[in-house]
């Protein structure tokens, strides 16, 4: 009988610790539902998108909307490293306003790097943010949706990126002569490598192009494989835990 007093005491104690860290980890952002909320963002903009850049101001709604992207994107992935977080969002924030408003002032690869390093940061939190999660809850699984389309945004700096600092690093039926890729078929090239679909109508042709769509290929297929795995253990994880509980009682 004393037995089984300790032992429940040891277990409400166990619930008890446990508890506080639970929590914290299911509010990794600054508000309860913020890594829906960027999810949400995320998915408006991929839908969004095409439909914006043709639009007469275009240009100027998607940065808008990518603005709201970044900020929403500080606030779910924050947490403990507000000042480092800010540090690398104001450069991305005003990257495309400076091209708006200064067009060539800054070098298009520099603004496309930027980007790069913000995104890439959060990618790693959110990363971490699953990880170190001991349950599955709505807001890893937001969290894990959120990660894999911020790859792809990466991505899309990335080939940004190349394109700029080598015109004729893609070839395109939609790109006149060796001019550079635009942010949509940057887009474009970027998902539809991250999904392994494959894309006909834009090819790399340096070696450097390349191997960053082979790299990002190889990337998109082990996320998904390494997400759903560390999504299976917490939940097995998280059912083996009742049942032995009862057996203790």
């Amino acid at each position: 009988m004393q037995d089984l007093v300790i032992t429940q005491k040891n277990e409400n104690e166990g619930k008890t610790a446990a508890g506080p860290q639970g929590k914290v980890q299911a509010r990794e952002g600054l508000f309860r539902f913020s890594m829906a909320q960027f999810l949400v963002g995320l998915v408006v903009l991929l839908v969004l998108y095409p439909f914006m850049v043709e639009l007469k101001h275009g240009e100027v709604i998607e940065n808008i909307l990518m603005m709201v992207i970044l900020i929403s994107a500080v606030l779910a992935v924050g947490g403990r490293s507000w000042v480092l977080t800010i540090i690398l969002v104001l450069p991305a924030l005003a990257g495309p306003w400076v091209d708006q408003f200064w067009r060539g002032g800054v070098p298009a690869w520099i603004i496309a790097g930027v980007r790069m390093v913000f995104v890439g940061f959060v990618v790693a939190q959110l990363l971490r943010f699953i990880l170190r999660s001991v349950r599955v809850n709505a807001e890893v699984m937001c969290a894990g949706i959120s990660a894999y389309l911020m790859l792809g945004i990466w991505w899309t700096s990335a080939y940004l990126t190349v394109s700029q600092l080598n015109p004729g690093a893609f070839s395109s039926a939609h790109v006149e002569g060796h001019e550079p890729l635009d942010r949509f078929n940057a887009l474009y090239l970027s998902f539809v490598s991250l999904t392994s679909l494959g894309c006909n109508d834009i090819t790399p042709v340096s070696k450097g192009a390349r191997m960053l769509q082979m790299i990002e290929s190889t990337t998109g297929v082990l996320f998904v494989a390494v997400l759903i795995a560390r999504l299976v253990a917490l939940y097995s994880h998280e059912g083996d835990g009742a049942p032995n509980k009862q057996t203790k009682t």
